[in-house]
């Protein structure tokens, strides 16, 4: 288990109280992705797909470039402060400290106050907050905020936008998918 994966099943022990208020989040929020409930227990179960999910690993969303070489899979779900983040984790084989380690992951965040970029910097996210030093890109049709990943995120690049009101998606790249992200990001829809 990755240093993330088991940061995000710390974060996920308030979700298992607000499984059931998931559905009525749907209705308030159509247009954000929001896990499943079987999702939401995959997520705090840690459970492990082999081989990983592909291109609709994550419900709502499609990942439509996904870089070869991922042994392993996982959701990631975290409810907290009136958002819900919802993602999904490829990885290979290596440690997550060996600088050849390829990871990817893809998470959306559904949070009703999002609607511009220089929100992210003090989104209130628990993973992935946006606290470096950060440099807005144009990647495809998006303004993309970027920064280098570190601490909890691991080695490689991070980057997010806000896809429409109220939700956001970011991308995790480790170092060896760097070259890819833009390809990642452009194929990334809701």
């Amino acid at each position: 288990m990755t240093k993330l994966q088991k940061i995000a099943v710390l974060s996920v022990l308030p979700v298992a109280a607000a499984v059931v208020a998931l559905p009525a989040q749907a209705a308030e929020r159509p247009n954000c992705p929001v896990p499943t409930k079987a999702e939401v227990k995959r997520s705090y179960d840690s459970k492990v797909d082999k081989p990983p999910r592909g291109a609709t690993a994550i419900k709502g969303v499609r990942v439509n470039h996904i870089p070869k070489g991922f042994k392993n899979g996982s959701v990631v779900v975290n409810k907290h402060d009136g958002i819900t983040e919802y993602g999904y984790q490829w990885t290979d084989d290596r440690s997550e400290v060996d600088r050849r380690s390829r990871s990817l992951w893809v998470r959306v965040v559904c949070w009703p106050k999002a609607s511009k970029l220089a929100q992210l910097k003090n989104g209130p996210f628990d993973i992935g907050t946006f606290s470096g030093k950060t440099k807005t890109v144009k990647i495809g049709d998006r303004q993309v905020l970027t920064q280098q990943g570190d601490g909890a995120l691991g080695h490689g690049q991070y980057a997010g936008w806000v896809e429409r009101k109220g939700v956001v998606v970011t991308v995790m790249a480790s170092q060896p998918l760097v070259p890819e992200l833009a390809q990642i990001i452009k194929g990334i829809r809701l």
